[in-house]
């Protein structure tokens, strides 16, 4: 029997086109559409690519954290972080899209404290997220997009 992680191993190279074309239609009405149901509320993070250089557009679920705000690395319990993780990584300072709203952020990695107090939190705004780190070993970070 295939497990979950069989599946989106198998579907990963049709999620890719799937997410572009929902990062566009999210862009183009402003954020009218593109919230999926039954999920927390989705923002655009922009990246550029650490080694291509090429302009990535990824939606996400995040979490509001003051001013500032919360995503998660996941990908959906793989062994693997996110392509987006290792790009901000290297160059942290990028925009997200809210909405209509566009807001510069820095991004950063929670410190290790942080990610003890603010994973309850996270994974209250966002079961899926606790589920997703129950399938994997790698210990999902959490990212906080600072306003700039």
């Amino acid at each position: 029997m295939l497990s979950y992680l069989d599946i989106a191993d198998r579907i990963w190279p049709v999620l890719g086109p799937l997410m572009r074309g929902h990062a566009r239609l999210y862009r183009s009405t402003g954020g009218r559409i593109g919230n999926l149901p039954g999920l927390p509320p989705l923002l655009l993070l922009e990246t550029v690519g650490a080694r291509s250089g090429t302009k990535r557009t990824t939606p996400l679920v995040y979490m509001p954290h003051g001013d500032d705000f919360i995503v998660v690395p996941s990908k959906g319990g793989y062994a693997h972080h996110p392509g987006w993780l290792h790009n901000l990584r290297a160059i942290p300072e990028t925009t997200v899209q809210i909405g209509r709203e566009r807001i510069e952020v820095r991004a950063r990695e929670a410190s290790e404290q942080e990610r003890e107090r603010l994973w309850p939190k996270a994974v209250e705004h966002n079961p899926v997220w606790g589920r997703y780190q129950k399938r994997t070993s790698r210990r999902i970070p959490l990212v906080i997009l600072e306003r700039r």
